[in-house]
């Protein structure tokens, strides 16, 4: 038997479609922190957990995340 593994993030366009975003609104959310974001090389990634807890009105931390294609912050 299969166990289907649900994903930890979203893309921008997946979180574009869930919150009825335009997929610029969403990339320009992401880019200035309004939505949680991480990018791994020159993906961009919406945590699902920290999109739910702001949804819900919970406070979300923004952590910097070191972007390895640039070796900065």
């Amino acid at each position: 038997m299969t166990r289907k593994i649900e994903k930890l993030t979203m893309t921008v366009d997946e979180a574009a479609q869930a919150l009825g975003l335009s997929r610029n609104s969403c990339y320009q959310a992401a880019e200035t922190g309004a939505i949680p974001s991480i990018r791994i090389g020159k993906r961009i990634l919406i945590p699902r957990f920290a999109l739910e807890r702001l949804l819900d009105g919970a406070e979300v931390p923004v952590i910097p995340i070191r972007d390895s294609s640039k070796g900065v912050l």
